[in-house]
């Protein structure tokens, strides 16, 4: 089967000259060939992510035909004159994954809006609210190395697709002929015909209007903040800055080798503001220019790393740390300047630091849990508008460098996060202050919260096989204490249920089921584990949680050590 699918596409697959080199160069092995061909890449609720590449299992212009032409049927079912914006970062095969994506759902007689050059993945969520589009598609594979792009699929809610669209979109693509099955016109004919639009300059306005009115700090003076920003050779450079500008941040020096798109990311292999490479040029930079702050954004700008001066030296921050300062921040701030809402509510992740609660309980502010994905932060902000209360939403974050402030969008947004954090370094630094400073006053008050994350890598299908392995043994046999305290409760999100341990008792988990395990110990430390639902990865979400520094650091320290005896 699996060769003969492959001599289907040696024949057949002739749209793209790269495909047809690779499927030659291949001939010979059996192994290159069945990590193609075995199986098809899956559109799930993040849509389609893997290996730019040949074959079924590899993302390229007839895997993303399939997963356009399943959209097309799923919004022609929804709205027989539906819309579809398009959007698109600087990775490789991006504008073409995009332009294909254009050209089928055209010919399937929906109406496209595309942005006419790259974009952050929040304006695809921005542009599909503005038109009152029936769907979204962002070409991106986030912050993944060079060789990943992905298929992104957006509702007309401006969330990622929900889990019932997607496997209708799945239903039909299963269904679909690789080769004959795909509608298409031409792309430039199309845009003649009006049944394509490009995205104006107007809508980039108004997106940025939005997030200007984010800002809880319009009294301070900014012209005096030096920052070093980089977007890692993807598409924040004009946006970032742009708001930066606006809200009069003068000082902002971009590293110029990481400023211009390149989807071979020569200068970041991982270009990931969570990890210190990303930061390498922006740190030699910072030894002329002296910056108060380092802003990185990943290639599609939805996530955003920082790093800042303390002491003399600079201190990358994590997810978690720059979450719940931005989160305790805004709460300050706009109770100061009276745009607090009666009943304000926050949105977190489950993997994202509990210390967030005690914030939130200091503030009389509700804070929601949702599972990891900011999607699941977007549909709260969803429900709140149907109820008319949007306006109590104040702001939603995610360890995972993700957040937003405003529901002009509803996925996380590195634009206005930069806006935020750059507010916020000028705030403290008029007190004397740096983000250091503040974290450990918070962590004075409300005890010590160190987190990190493990992620195994366990390619191809064996790997897949792997994970799958570790998860069961853990719902199986699962751990007695954590570093000798004994575990209290036991999540279960596929499930959906809560084991008290101790009282030997089981309560619902109002979530969608998802496959992820929590262990929680009685001193408050706890891990959650979860398979990646873009890469091949399992991921140990590890949280300490002591009352000094050094007890706090040891114990995440042994918390990583442990993650290893589970594989």
């Amino acid at each position: 089967m699996i060769k003969e699918k492959y001599n289907l596409w040696l024949e057949r697959a002739v749209k793209d000259n790269d495909l047809i080199e690779e499927l030659r160069r291949i001939s010979n092995d059996d192994e290159a060939i069945s990590d193609r061909f075995y199986k098809d890449l899956e559109f799930g609720t993040g849509g389609l992510r893997g290996e730019i590449g040949a074959g079924t299992n590899r993302m390229n212009v007839y895997t993303v035909g399939k997963a356009t032409q399943g959209l097309a049927q799923y919004v022609n079912s929804v709205n027989k004159n539906g819309k579809v914006a398009i959007a698109y970062d600087s990775r490789n095969k991006s504008d073409i994954f995009a332009r294909t994506t254009a050209e089928i759902l055209a010919a399937n007689g929906i109406k496209v809006y595309i942005y006419k050059e790259l974009m952050p993945t929040p304006m695809l969520s921005f542009a599909v609210r503005y038109f009152g589009c029936d769907a979204g598609v962002v070409i991106t594979a986030s912050h993944n190395p060079a060789k990943y792009n992905g298929y992104k699929a957006y509702g007309r809610d401006g969330c990622q697709l929900n889990l019932e669209a997607s496997n209708y979109v799945l239903s039909i693509m299963n269904k679909v002929d690789t080769f004959d099955g795909v509608k298409s016109v031409n792309f430039e004919e199309a845009l003649k015909e009006g049944k394509i639009e490009y995205i104006g300059q107007n809508v980039i306005d108004a997106y940025l209007d939005e997030v200007q009115k984010c800002s809880v700090s319009s009294d301070i003076d900014l012209s005096g903040l030096n920052v070093i920003y980089t977007p890692l050779h993807g598409s924040g450079n004009k946006p970032v800055r742009a708001v930066l500008q606006r809200i009069g941040i003068k000082n902002v020096t971009v590293v110029s080798e990481q400023e211009l798109p390149n989807g071979d990311f020569p200068t970041a292999p991982y270009p990931n503001p969570e990890i210190k490479q990303a930061f390498e040029l922006a740190l030699k930079l910072a030894e002329e220019i002296n910056p108060d702050l380092l802003l990185a954004t990943d290639p599609d700008c939805d996530r955003v790393g920082i790093a800042v001066k303390h002491n003399g030296k600079y201190r990358l921050m994590t997810g978690n740390d720059v979450g719940a300062l931005l989160f305790n921040y805004v709460l300050i701030r706009r109770k100061a300047n009276g745009t607090l809402p009666k009943n304000p509510i926050a949105v977190k992740t489950i993997v994202t630091t509990e210390l967030c609660r005690k914030i939130a309980k200091e503030h009389d502010c509700e804070l929601r849990d949702v599972l990891t994905g900011f999607k699941f932060i977007g549909e709260q902000i969803g429900i709140l508008e149907k109820s008319g209360e949007e306006n109590r939403y104040i702001f939603g974050f995610e360890e995972s460098y993700g957040y937003l402030a405003g529901s002009y969008v509803r996925d996380k947004d590195a634009v206005v996060a930069s806006m935020l954090i750059c507010e916020m370094v000028a705030y403290y630094k008029r007190e004397g202050k740096t983000l250091i400073d503040v974290l450990e006053n918070i962590y004075n008050k409300h005890g010590y919260y160190y987190c990190s994350q493990k992620n195994y890598t366990f390619e191809g299908e064996s790997g897949m096989k792997k994970i799958a392995s570790i998860m069961e043994n853990l719902r199986v046999n699962p751990p007695k204490e954590i570093l000798g305290s004994v575990i209290v409760k036991i999540n279960d999100y596929s499930a959906a249920v809560s084991k008290d341990v101790i009282n030997n008792k089981e309560t619902a988990i109002d979530l969608p089921k998802s496959n992820v395990l929590g262990f929680y110990s009685e001193d408050g430390s706890s891990f959650l584990v979860r398979p990646s639902g873009t890469e091949p990865k399992i991921k140990f979400y590890l949280n300490s949680v002591a009352k000094t520094a050094d007890e706090c650091k040891d114990k995440l320290t042994k918390l990583e050590e442990l993650t290893k005896t589970f594989l």
